[in-house]
């Protein structure tokens, strides 16, 4: 605890001196002057209330989504047997709030009478993803002339994870229109055969005569077709690559965050549809897993184990995500690999593993594209705008050839800008469930 002085002090010292300056300008006058206010300083700090003796508790939100607000309510008591008068500072990390509100927002002023308590609210606006923990608590806490302050620190610790904002939801109701007419479920009815019989009904012209079912037609006076819904009870695997590709930024975020952004929206359909979803985040080691949640549980699951995950500055180790996912998904899954397109990564890492995971499973592996390389591309009229075409024009050429490469093993590929991602690696899931492909 230590002592701090006020401007108030400092504009009465101020004041003091003026008239010691222009009448006793001497060590006497001086004196006159300090010895009052010195001794006033000190009366004015021993009154002030002790800050060691202050309890603190903390209570109120512990998870929030990136663009809301979080409030933490902080409950201040006073034991001692004087008035507490202080300032208090309630510090948090500097992303805890938007850019320039964090004086406003973690600064208090409160008077607590001997024996009571107070509560003050603090809000929170994160802008980043990941686990926001309250830092030291400083109060100054003020003598009655408003002189001299006691000021000490408390280590109040509270924690609000800020989870990812899940902003592809916007998709959800056309992708599960959609599913309800792959299903049969609305008046548009989408003939074609899935992988799993429904229910027997009336021919009419333009059907497919492989589905009449002959048997049914023989016992009755009309042809009788099957049809077919599309598959349920499957299993996908969403993995998130978080090795050192995931870390480039794709305008204002990094690529991690438009690939969580577009599992979120693949699990909260495939959920729907009646499939179970797992996911993995893995670099060199398993950074998040989310296994056996039902379908109310698993969104608040994943956005869970999703907030505080970071890119790695290291290489994937593709072998290990290999053996690791095969050990997740034991049956034959659709998995979902969201990863990077880059040559090099692919083709040294992805590539030599690959039959181990097609011999088992399906496989869909989703990227994110920068769509200020198609921008570059198109760029003209100086001479480094044509290199930089030139350059963004080699970039995308090898990034095709490498999706091609993939799709000749076997796999569906998904290259699209974070905007499009999303709803692109969506339609992809239906398309496969549509063709009966889980």
């Amino acid at each position: 605890m230590s002592l701090t002085v006020t401007g108030r002090t400092a504009l009465l010292a101020a004041l003091g001196t003026l008239p010691v300056g222009i009448l006793a300008p001497n060590w006497s006058g001086i004196l006159a002057v300090n010895a009052p206010l010195t001794l006033a300083i000190l009366c004015d700090y021993a009154l002030a209330a002790p800050v060691r003796k202050l309890q603190f508790t903390r209570s109120g939100d512990t998870s929030v989504r990136i663009g809301e607000t979080a409030t933490v309510q902080l409950t201040v008591t006073n034991p001692t047997p004087r008035r507490l008068r202080a300032r208090l500072r309630d510090a948090w990390p500097p992303s805890s709030w938007q850019p320039g509100a964090e004086v406003t927002a973690s600064r208090h002023k409160l008077t607590v009478p001997p024996g009571e308590r107070r509560r003050l609210s603090t809000e929170l606006h994160p802008t980043r993803r990941g686990d926001r923990q309250a830092q030291s608590l400083t109060v100054r806490s003020y003598g009655p002339m408003g002189l001299a302050a006691r000021q000490g620190s408390h280590q109040v610790p509270w924690t609000v994870r800020v989870l990812p904002p899940f902003t592809s939801r916007k998709h959800l109701a056309s992708k599960l229109a959609r599913l309800r007419e792959l299903d049969g479920r609305t008046s548009v009815l989408t003939r074609g055969e899935g992988t799993e019989f429904d229910s027997l009904r009336e021919y009419v012209p333009g059907d497919d005569t492989r589905s009449i079912d002959w048997r049914a037609t023989a016992r009755q006076n009309s042809v009788a077709v099957r049809t077919w819904r599309p598959e349920r009870d499957r299993h996908l695997l969403v993995v998130l690559d978080t090795g050192r590709t995931s870390a480039g930024r794709v305008g204002d975020i990094p690529k991690l965050d438009a690939s969580m952004d577009a599992a979120l929206l693949l699990a909260a359909l495939a959920s729907r549809a009646g499939d179970r979803v797992d996911l993995l985040a893995y670099d060199r080691r398993i950074r998040a897993q989310v296994q056996g949640r039902s379908a109310g549980d698993l969104l608040p699951a994943l956005v869970n184990a999703m907030a505080p995950l970071e890119p790695e500055l290291i290489e994937t180790d593709a072998r290990g995500l290999s053996a690791t996912a095969l050990r997740c998904a034991p049956r034959r899954s659709l998995l979902v690999l969201l990863s990077s397109l880059e040559a090099a990564a692919v083709e040294e890492g992805l590539l030599p593993v690959l039959p181990q995971l097609t011999q088992r499973h399906t496989v869909l592996v989703a990227s994110v594209a920068d769509p200020r390389t198609a921008e570059m591309a198109g760029a003209r009229g100086s001479a480094q705008s044509v290199y930089e075409a030139a350059a963004a024009t080699q970039s995308e050429e090898q990034r095709r050839a490498t999706a091609e490469k993939l799709r000749r093993q076997g796999l569906s590929v998904v290259d699209a800008t974070p905007e499009s991602l999303a709803p692109d690696l969506a339609d992809a899931y239906l398309t496969l469930k549509a063709s009966g492909r889980l």
